[in-house]
Formats: structure tokens, C-alpha cells, sequence
């Protein structure tokens, strides 16, 4: 076939040059253009064992808190997480909808996530946040695939950040459970996927103890903030509305995050990790395509969550950004191009199952578009 041309493509064909590769049923899994759009109701999602402190956590929103109107739903599988006594006469009213004196509600879902916010989204506008518990949950990848995909959702919702509620006490021996085949268990996964951890009651344990444990965090999962908290009590504003899910959030990354840490790593023993991979120059856009068609062909379930910062050749000062969970790919330019003497510094996180560091590198590397091809 004859290779497209190499001039000035627009925003939506950029990261689809190679598409006439590839059958039409692998592309629309993979590709997500996406406008951010700040009128839409941001959604966090909250997984974590039970005995993590949902229940608390979901009260102290619902029954204390007075700064925030917010919209829990609850998981029909989960515990209940309001007082039994304020749940019991309630949860057979018409849509399962309690409204709590500060201006709260919780709705229970009970089967379909979509028809639920569907009823809720003409009253959206009345909460500053939706939060979503999903006890039992591991892999949130449904939940952002339902409300990326479906046009009800994506109209009216977006996925702020995935909340992770972490036991100070007993997480250590949650990631020490082992599975057969080796396969991840939920607690790795819950830590991998988290755009926030809150590790809840650290007065229960030794500084010492706690300190071990946010390093063997970060191991796993080094982008996700860690916030410490006693009895739930989250600040609700490091949580909510804060767009830690959104692709510009790369770009507030910790620099220290990209650098080489192979000496380190070969410490790091736990099942997932997370890699950081960065250098400078601009990527060919066919060829980044490719790379990323295959990875996620072959290892979509194994990559919990990607993000980068993107040079393409032939896109002038435009900056792109895309992060994704498992095969689900957000990518789009940023609010800010490249300044004028920024370096074009491309940068990529993975968090995932058996990542190889190296492997990964010399693969984007591979991507790097070179003057001397247009010579020939």
C-alpha cells in the first residue's frame, strides 16, 4: 500500500493515519477522541475491600459534611453503606433515591449503571460530584467503557478520578494473597487502577509500618496520589472534582516520576508495576499507531491504566496528551501547545502486569520519526 502523506493531517486523522491497516472491529475498542468538557458532572469511582471504611467514608459525605451536595450511588451488591434505619423505609421509593438534609442523596443502583444516571441527569446540574461506590470491584474498565461510550453518559458525565480506600492495617496481606496461574489479585488491581489512594486508619499502625507500605504503593502504582486519613475522614476536595482522570493530568506528573529507576526496580518483586518512559524528539504518527495497535492487541489486559505527553512530526507547536484504561485510549491535544523553547520531551506511563521497562523503551524509541526517511 501506499504510505500517507506526510503533510499537516488534522487532530482526528493524526492518531489514525494507520487505520486502513487495521479491521474495523480492532479500531473502535481502541480510539477515543475526546474534547474535555467541563460542563459535564464529574463521576469518581470509589473501590476497596470491605473493611476498608466505604461505609464510613460514605456516611461521614452523606450525614457530617456540610460544604459539599453530592450524589452517592450505590452498588446493589455492596454493603450498605447508609445507616440501616435511614435505608430501610427508603430504598423502595421510586427510583431508590434517598435526599439527606444536606442536600446529598444516595440512590441505590440496582442493575442497569446506565438507566440510573440516565434518571439522575436531568437534576445533575444540583450536585457538585457523583461518587460511585463499587464494593467488590476491581477492575472499574466497565464502568469508564459505559460512560466514555454511551452518548446518554458521555453527554452528560465524565469520569473524575477512581478513588481507591485502602485498609492501613490489612492491605499488606490483601497484596500478599496469592492466586493461581499467577493471575493479579484485587487488591493489586484496586491500587493499580487508583487516580488517588486513601489509606485509612494510619493511627492503627506504626510510622514504620505505614511509611513500608506507601513505598510498596508506589512500586505498583506511582502515580496515584496517596492521601492519609483516620475514620474516612477524606478532604473531600483532593478527591472530588480534581480531574485526575483526565489525559492533561500527565502533565502535573512529578518529574522524578520518568527518571531511570532501573537500579531500584530490581527490588521491586510485586506482580504490577509501574514504568515511566521519556525522551525527546517527535514521533512518526504511523508508526506510534502501529506500536500501540500491537501492545494493546496483545497486552490490553494486562495494562491497567497508560497516560502520555505526545511530539508528533507535522503537527507544529500542538501538544497531545491520551491516557486509557486497558484497551479504552482517550487521546486529543492539550489545552497548551509547546512553548517556543519547550523541549519536545515525549513521556509515557504504564502501569500493568509484567512490564518490561527495557522492552517498552526501545519499542516507543522505535516510533521517533527520522529526517533522513523523507530523503529517500
Amino acid at each position: 500500500g501506499e504510505s500517507p502523506p506526510e503533510q499537516k493531517e488534522s487532530t482526528l486523522t493524526l492518531w489514525i493515519t494507520t487505520l486502513w491497516l487495521c479491521e474495523e472491529s480492532e479500531i473502535g475498542s481502541i480510539i477515543n477522541m475526546t474534547e474535555e468538557n467541563e460542563d459535564l458532572t464529574p463521576i469518581t469511582v470509589v473501590t476497596g475491600f470491605l473493611g476498608a471504611g466505604k461505609t464510613t467514608l460514605v456516611n461521614y459525605i452523606l450525614k457530617e459534611q456540610k460544604d459539599w451536595k453530592i450524589c452517592v450511588l450505590e452498588n446493589e451488591f455492596g454493603e450498605v453503606a447508609i445507616d440501616d434505619g435511614l435505608v430501610a423505609e427508603s430504598l423502595d421509593a421510586p427510583e431508590d433515591l434517598i435526599t439527606m438534609d444536606n442536600g446529598c442523596i444516595c440512590c441505590s443502583v440496582r442493575g442497569d449503571l446506565v438507566r440510573t444516571l440516565g434518571s439522575l441527569a436531568k437534576r445533575r446540574k444540583d450536585f457538585d460530584a457523583v461518587l460511585l461506590e463499587t464494593t467488590g470491584l476491581a477492575d472499574p474498565a466497565p464502568i469508564v467503557y459505559t460512560i466514555q461510550t454511551n452518548p446518554k453518559m458521555s453527554d452528560n458525565y465524565r469520569i473524575d478520578s477512581i478513588v481507591s480506600l485502602a485498609d492501613c492495617k490489612h492491605l499488606a496481606s490483601h497484596l500478599d494473597e496469592k492466586k493461581p496461574d499467577n493471575s493479579v489479585n484485587e487488591a493489586l488491581q484496586q491500587i493499580a487502577f487508583s487516580d488517588k489512594i486513601l489509606l485509612n486508619k494510619v493511627d492503627l499502625v506504626s510510622t514504620e509500618e505505614k511509611d513500608a507500605l506507601k513505598a510498596r504503593i508506589k512500586n505498583i502504582n506511582n502515580f496515584a496520589t496517596i492521601i492519609e486519613t483516620e475514620r474516612s475522614r477524606a478532604p473531600l476536595e483532593k478527591i472530588l472534582n480534581v480531574s485526575a482522570f483526565s489525559m492533561e493530568s500527565i502533565l502535573k506528573f512529578d518529574p522524578g516520576f520518568f527518571d531511570d529507576e532501573d537500579d531500584k526496580k530490581i527490588h521491586n518483586l510485586e506482580l504490577v508495576s509501574s514504568v515511566g518512559v521519556k525522551f525527546e524528539g517527535n514521533l512518526h504518527a504511523q508508526y506510534f499507531n502501529m506500536f500501540m495497535m500491537d501492545l494493546l492487541r496483545e497486552r490490553a489486559s494486562d495494562l491497567y491504566r497508560t497516560k502520555g505527553v505526545l511530539s508528533f512530526h507535522g503537527q507544529g507547536a500542538t501538544k497531545f496528551v491520551f491516557q486509557g484504561v486497558h484497551d479504552q485510549i482517550n487521546f486529543g491535544p492539550a489545552k497548551n501547545p509547546w512553548g517556543e523553547d519547550e523541549k519536545r520531551i515525549n513521556k509515557f506511563v504504564f502501569i500493568g502486569k509484567n512490564l518490561d521497562r527495557k522492552e517498552l523503551t526501545e519499542g516507543l524509541m522505535e516510533c521517533l520519526y527520522k529526517e533522513s526517511e523523507t530523503a529517500k
